[in-house]
């Protein structure tokens, strides 16, 4: 789960992460009453969306007046504005956050994320701040430090003070930054995040570490347990074909493609969007049903998929162990006499109670493709992809 700016900011305040006075906004006339509450005389104008790069693609304006920020708040409400990271399709900007403007002389980077391979929180820094990770990694790869954290007794004063150093950092500075780097990872392991990254951190005119921006991932099996970060969610921001499944306990990830897939098992289900490539087609999301999987949650599944208005065949993949192949079929029978789809299911069934979950599907005199392999299965559903295309 993501969170805007602010409320990243919010949350790592506590844990002594300096950050500039700023209000939050959901009109321009609020947003140039924030300006006055805050004080000064140039502000920050920022679009609150789940994603990185926006001041390039103009969703951070600088004002130096009521007027200047009456016309960014208009120009920037209600608007989608795409990134590098959003797609075409962009994200809607329906908050601001207002700021105190920061003079700084230099812009720092240090973010922590869970490296699954090593199986250790990783802080990731460098003394060149302001662009994405990915663009100092290429281009100046030597600024970067990277420290694994051991579990077992959590990141040290000593190891904080050396990225310090290693930052080439005034020995003034030393102090908060070591204050920065053992709050931000308190904040990750106290509140069961999956990314803090502070980019750019800056050395203000007067000596002083800020975050400027700030961003934060939780991880999203751990929310039962952090009721006050659940309630940061903002489903405006995500994939609302993700939002439905997530929100009905499916494992939902939306793509490109035109072919819906419902599989259980995530291996499988990576296996089956790979043959349909092989096959020349392209997946339009990955599903998995899970394990168990009764017939009212193959209903959810299918509203899922049919939700997306770029699919043009469903495929239904299951190799049963937990799950049965009768529930299964049960479940495809219901979906489709109740949803009605206008575009064509290809079903494959195999392992427990295959053989009456083929005769569910045989009885129900419905029109639907059944395949023996995956491979079948996925041959199918790009031959029946091909063949709705060419007839629109």
């Amino acid at each position: 789960m993501d969170i805007h700016e602010y409320q990243a900011k919010e949350l790592l305040a506590p844990f002594g992460v300096q950050v500039p006075r700023g209000g939050l906004a959901y009109s321009p006339e609020q947003a140039a009453y924030r300006a006055r509450e805050i004080g000064g005389n140039s502000w920050a104008v920022k679009a609150q969306v789940h994603s990185g790069a926006r001041g390039k693609a103009g969703g951070i304006k600088i004002c130096g007046s009521d007027r200047e920020i009456l016309d960014a708040s208009e120009a920037l409400l209600g608007k989608r504005l795409i990134t590098e990271q959003t797609g075409p399709r962009g994200k809607a900007i329906y908050r601001l956050y207002v700021e105190e403007a920061t003079a700084f002389t230099q812009q720092l980077y240090i973010g922590f994320v869970l490296d699954r391979k090593s199986e250790r929180v990783m802080l990731v820094a460098s003394a060149s701040g302001g662009i994405e990770i990915e663009d100092i990694s290429r281009d100046e790869p030597s600024t970067i430090i990277r420290v694994s954290i051991e579990p077992a007794v959590g990141m040290q004063e000593f190891q904080a003070r050396e990225i310090a150093f290693g930052l080439g950092l005034d020995p003034m500075l030393i102090g908060q930054a070591t204050t920065t780097l053992l709050g931000c990872y308190r904040a990750f392991r106290d509140l069961d995040a999956t990314m803090v990254e502070i980019n750019p951190l800056v050395i203000t005119e007067d000596n002083h570490l800020v975050a400027l921006d700030a961003k934060m991932s939780f991880d999203d099996n751990a929310m039962f347990r952090r009721p006050h970060i659940s309630e940061l969610r903002d489903k405006s921001q995500e994939d609302p074909r993700e939002t439905y499944a997530q929100d009905r306990g499916l494992s939902y990830v939306g793509l490109d493609g035109e072919i819906g897939c419902i599989i259980n098992g995530a291996g499988l289900a990576m296996a089956t969007m790979d043959m349909i490539k092989v096959q020349g087609g392209e997946p339009a999301n990955f599903l998995d049903i899970g394990g168990g999987a009764s017939p009212d949650r193959v209903v959810k599944a299918f509203k899922a998929v049919l939700a997306d208005e770029n699919v043009h065949v469903v495929l239904v993949n299951i190799f049963a162990g937990i799950n049965r192949c009768d529930w299964v079929a049960e479940g495809v029978v219901k979906a489709i006499e109740q949803l009605a789809p206008s575009i064509p299911i290809v079903v494959r069934l195999a392992g427990t109670n295959v053989e009456e979950g083929r005769k569910i599907l045989a009885d129900s005199g419905l029109d639907l493709a059944v395949a023996d392999t995956l491979a079948d299965a996925a041959a199918k559903a790009v031959e029946l992809w091909r063949s709705t295309a060419k007839a629109a």
